[in-house]
């Protein structure tokens, strides 16, 4: 499995707008978007200086999967223009990450029916 990592920063007073968007229109967009090779995503978020920092997760079957949504350029950020109108800056290429150890997994898998 893959991990998609991008970060992007709002001001304080667009932060709830911005992650309302990314739950009700952009993550479910890319889940349309990305076909069988997407797995998830989480999204963090936390004070930074005078900005609020996002770092989205998104969890793919392969790179293969990855270049599904994105194209042949796999590091290429993706920021709709909604998501642009909300961020003070943002990073311009994601970084992937093999998974080897996903707890969140595990405990689902044993956790009682």
């Amino acid at each position: 499995m893959i991990a998609r990592v991008w970060r992007g920063w709002t001001a304080p007073d667009d932060a709830d707008r911005y992650e309302r968007l990314l739950r009700t229109e952009i993550l479910p967009d890319i889940a349309a978007q990305s076909g069988e090779g997407f797995r998830g995503a989480a999204v963090y978020r936390r004070p930074d200086g005078n900005d609020v920092a996002f770092m989205t997760v998104l969890r793919f079957a392969s790179m293969d999967a990855v270049r599904h949504f994105v194209g042949t350029d796999p590091q290429k950020a993706h920021v709709p223009p909604a998501a642009r109108a909300l961020l003070r800056r943002f990073e311009d290429e994601a970084a992937h990450y093999d998974v080897v150890v996903d707890n969140h997994e595990q405990r689902a898998l044993h956790s009682p029916a």
